[in-house]
Order: structure tokens, then sequence, then C-alpha cells
């Protein structure tokens, strides 16, 4: 069982895009093979499958948090920040042109 645990590990460090259906693949060849028992076959895809599950979990947080860190380093806004940017700039602009109207009002 040893074994087929480091199996596991070295299978799920490629497995982060595997399929179930490639991971049967996998498993029906270490059963032709006899590196793993039929018996042993459903946890072996579970556990490879689970393994690369982790891992795109745990790529996602690394590259979230590496992005997160180059957008602070760079001086970067988001889409959302830019979005309150426009916003008030939009209004900004709307009240320009209102006391703009309004001094043209006046000097008439």
């Amino acid at each position: 069982m040893l074994d087929i645990m480091r199996k596991v590990f070295l299978a799920g460090l490629g497995a982060m895009f595997l399929t179930k259906e490639k991971a049967e693949e996998v498993a029906e060849e270490l059963v032709h093979r006899g590196e793993l028992r039929r018996d042993e076959v459903k946890n072996f895809v579970d556990q490879l499958l689970a393994k690369g599950k982790e891992q795109q979990n745990q790529l996602q947080e690394t590259v979230s948090r590496e992005v997160n860190r180059w957008r602070t380093e760079w001086g970067l806004v988001t889409r959302s920040e830019m979005a309150a940017l426009e916003k008030r700039l939009a209004e900004l602009e709307a009240r320009l042109a209102s006391n703009d109207q309004e001094n043209d009002n006046r000097a008439q």
C-alpha cells in the first residue's frame, strides 16, 4: 500500500488537470502491469482526482496571491476600482458642466 501511495503522490503531481477518464486509464495500466489490484482501482482514481483538485486549489491560491502582490507593487487597479473612478469622474464632470451652465445663465 505504501508503494501505491507513493505512486498516487507522483501521479498526483501531474494530476492537476487530470480527467476522470485519464485517471481510470492510468489505473487500468497499473492493473495490467500488476502494480495495482482491481479492487483498488476506484480508491486509486478517487485519490488521484482528489490530489489533482487539491493542487488546482493550491495553484489558484498561489497565482491569486502573486497577482495581488504584483498589483500592489506596480500600483495597478482592479476593474471595480477603475469603475468606481470612472463613476466619480463622470459625477465631477456633470457637476462642472452644471456649474458652467449656471455661470453662463448668470452672465446673461
